[in-house]
């Protein structure tokens, strides 16, 4: 059974090699390992070059499940097994081990995850007194003081041979006779296992670990020459702050909000080196499945990932000739605030917005060219210049977890030759009938060198009681409180939309 507290619970080296009757397990084999990797990043809010510190690997907003088999000699009775080089963030509650080639008679008595790394500091604390050698410079020269350490802070204090103490504020070195106790060079994981079966084991080990990550981006190469159609690649970025190195590992990606319990005296910090992108084999890439209320990536091969490292690898072959549609949007009340309740003040919502919005729409589906569950992430979306057959970048947005079948509408930024513009005609109240109307004038002009059609997106949000009594054309209504007027303007002409509200209460 895992303890809690690692400081009390947990079993130490020291004690454990205090046993005379346990033996160190020796590794049969090397280790088979499986990575699952979770993401708790929002969409779009990373990139490579948030990975420059892997002192904040521990602010990394991801985590790992890690999954490991070897086969360790154990003897009969009790035996001391030890695996290095795991990751500096484990947390030690969720570790377990358990023998499959004797489960019902094989037991954890004690487990334990040593973290007190070797460092000059430490190493001299361990040697209070005890008799240490010092180098240090006198001039051209070194002089070799030998004494008891008594003090460390701020320098070096010994007491030597003769009783008197010498404080010793810079040294060139210190020599000491031997590692101190308790200190490890690496990570460790230490095992006390009591088994009956003597001989070779075949044993599973899991654990979780922070200071990994995962996130998607994608590309889009849009095509307008026939009609709206686009390219769609997909890449997967891992970056890996474990403080440890992952071998040919089977790797998984779970997309989905998993509900994790986190610490609450966990600092939430800002958060590698080397960006690595590797080209899968469409045979050898992502496959896709359901899982619980989730969706789960595997890779179809290993991979490494190696410590401090961002690696990116394709999610999913590139999509060609997926069909789309250029949206433009008009909302002459971009940007603008309203309170709730009732609202009968007369400038309410003036002056107007001029900009009209692009947007780019497609839907997820295998009649498009797609049709896979999508990961959040950024997508970034280029145009083929064919002056020098170019690609230019023409905008970028985020998307949430994206079901198949379901549509996507990307804002990529303002159009530069389409301009509109909103006014308040005329404006009544009546407070003892009460009721008021509103009548708006929204123009749309279009100095492109061919047609444009504009959605003009009309918020009532001075009541949620209303009636739209006169109209110049047909509207949608899309909810409550927003209408859509579809105008489709040729090149150099002027559409006009007017249209009178009532609103009672």
């Amino acid at each position: 059974m895992v303890q809690k507290n690692s400081k009390t619970a947990w079993a130490t080296a020291a004690t454990l090699a205090s046993l005379a009757t346990l033996v160190t397990g020796v590794a049969a084999q090397a280790s088979s390992a499986s990575l699952t990797i979770y993401s708790s990043a929002q969409p779009g809010s990373l990139s490579s070059a948030n990975f420059k510190d892997a002192d904040n690997a521990m602010a990394v907003p991801g985590y790992a499940v890690i999954k490991q088999s070897r086969k360790f000699i154990l003897n009969a009775g009790r035996t001391i097994v030890r695996v290095a080089d795991v990751p500096n963030f484990i947390d030690p509650t969720t570790v377990s081990f358990a023998s499959l080639t004797d489960p019902a008679a094989t037991s954890v008595v004690e487990q334990s995850f040593e973290f007190d790394l070797t460092s000059t500091t430490k190493l001299l604390d361990k040697y209070l007194d005890r008799e240490v050698t010092v180098d240090v410079a006198r001039g051209t020269a070194t002089e070799t003081i030998t004494g008891t350490l008594l003090g460390t802070q701020g320098g070096l204090v010994l007491r030597l041979g003769d009783g008197s103490l010498r404080t010793i504020a810079t040294y060139n070195g210190v020599r000491l006779s031997a590692l101190p106790g308790g200190l490890i060079s690496k990570p460790t994981l230490v095992w006390d296992i009591a088994a009956k079966q003597a001989g070779a084991h075949k044993t599973r080990y899991t654990y979780q670990t922070g200071g990994i990550t995962w996130w998607a981006d994608y590309n889009v190469t849009l095509n307008e020459d026939k009609g709206c159609m686009m390219d769609l690649s997909a890449w997967v970025t891992i970056v890996n702050q474990t403080g440890a190195r992952f071998e040919d590992t089977n790797l998984k990606l779970v997309a989905g909000d998993v509900k994790r319990v986190q610490p609450e005296m966990r600092e939430d910090i800002q958060m590698a080196k080397m960006s690595v992108r590797t080209s899968a084999a469409p045979a050898a890439g992502f496959t896709e499945k359901s899982f619980f209320e989730y969706h789960l990536y595997t890779l179809g091969r290993s991979t490494t990932l190696a410590n401090n490292s961002t690696k990116q690898l394709e999610l999913l072959p590139v999509s060609r000739g997926v069909r789309c549609e250029k949206v433009m949007v008009y909302d002459g009340q971009a940007g603008q605030y309203y309170g709730g309740g009732l609202m009968t003040e007369r400038d309410l919502g003036v002056p107007s917005n001029k900009k009209i919005d692009a947007f780019l729409r497609f839907k997820n589906s295998k009649e498009t060219g797609l049709g896979m569950p999508l990961p959040a992430g950024k997508i970034r979306v280029s145009k083929l210049d064919s002056a020098d057959d170019s690609l230019e970048f023409i905008g970028e947005d985020l998307i949430t977890h994206t079901p198949e079948d379901e549509t996507l509408l990307l804002k990529l930024g303002s159009a530069f030759d389409v301009v509109g513009n909103r006014r308040q005609v005329d404006f009544r109240v009546d407070s003892t009938a009460k009721w008021m109307e509103e009548d708006i004038e929204v123009k749309v002009r279009n100095q492109k060198d061919g047609p444009a059609t504009v959605i003009v997106k009309e918020n009532l949000n001075r009541w949620t009681n209303w009636n739209v009594i006169r109209k110049s054309q047909e509207f949608v209504k899309v909810d409550s409180r927003t209408l859509h007027f579809p105008v489709t303007l040729a090149k150099g002409a002027e559409g006009i939309v007017r249209y009178t509200v009532r609103y009672s209460w």
